[in-house]
């Protein structure tokens, strides 16, 4: 069971640079939200980009899944605990998708490459 919810940016810092900057012309290109990923809940950022597909990210408290627009060796040089899904779009599609790559704090954790995102942070709690 997933939960999304989406934060107003009314009141929030970066709207007001998205309103000021022309080149954005009025659009502002990061989204927040909490994910319920059954009883917990991670937070998501999205980043749209010029010609491109977004960047993704999804935050759980031990780790994090990440599009392949990250580069796993350098989390695995921090020593985080983090996996890589790619060829995604939304969160949905992180939570569907299967992890390529894990770095192995991740796998510590008991994840594994070819796990679906969402088992990915249940693990990740």
């Amino acid at each position: 069971m997933c939960v999304f919810q989406r934060y107003s940016m009314d009141d929030c810092y970066l709207n007001q640079i998205c309103k000021d900057d022309l080149i954005l012309k009025g659009a502002c290109m990061i989204s927040i939200r909490s994910v319920k990923v059954h009883d917990k809940t991670c937070l998501g950022v999205r980043v749209e980009l010029p010609s491109s597909p977004p960047l993704l990210l999804m935050i759980a408290e031990k780790g994090f899944i990440m599009c392949g627009f990250l580069n796993i060796a350098v989390a695995e040089k921090l020593d985080v605990a983090a996996a890589v899904v790619s060829g995604v779009k939304n969160f949905e599609d992180v939570l569907n998708g299967e992890v390529k790559a894990a770095t192995s704090k991740a796998k510590a954790l008991g994840v594994d490459v070819g796990m679906k995102g969402i088992d990915v942070l249940k693990k990740m709690f």
